[in-house]
């Protein structure tokens, strides 16, 4: 019986360390993104409008990313953690879309930030945050 209280532990430990690895690198290049967008607003507008989307969208995004890190770090906002989980999803389906028609080959960046998201979603899942 201990055996078995023993691996359980040992395995919820596991799902937490990936779970804190996951979400961590992918807060990291959401924050690191949304201050592009805050600090290096020129660049940005200069991406936006070689996508086609207008530049006034970008404060928004950018607060956006940051409320969206918010909620995946804070387990008492299950909703909005859902929601961003989502959020996150749809936008990197769509960055990597945008990328991959304009060919500038920046698609390989969504690709690991949804590798990243599903990983966390689903650690976050086994451990119940």
């Amino acid at each position: 019986m201990h055996y078995i209280k023993s691996y359980k532990f040992k395995k919820m430990k596991k799902n937490k360390i990936l779970f804190y690895v996951t979400t961590g690198l992918l807060s990291i290049i959401m924050l690191g993104s949304a201050s592009m967008y805050f600090f290096d607003y020129q660049t940005t507008t200069s991406d936006f409008e070689a996508f086609g989307y207008p530049s006034y969208i970008i404060y928004p995004y950018g607060i956006a990313k940051l409320l969206g890190v918010f909620a995946l770090w804070h387990p008492n906002f299950k909703v909005l953690k859902e929601w961003a989980y989502a959020g996150f999803f749809f936008a990197f389906i769509l960055a990597f879309f945008a990328h991959y028609m304009i060919g500038d080959g920046k698609q390989v960046g969504a690709i690991v930030a949804l590798v990243l998201l599903t990983l966390s979603y689903v650690f976050s899942k086994r451990i119940k945050q």
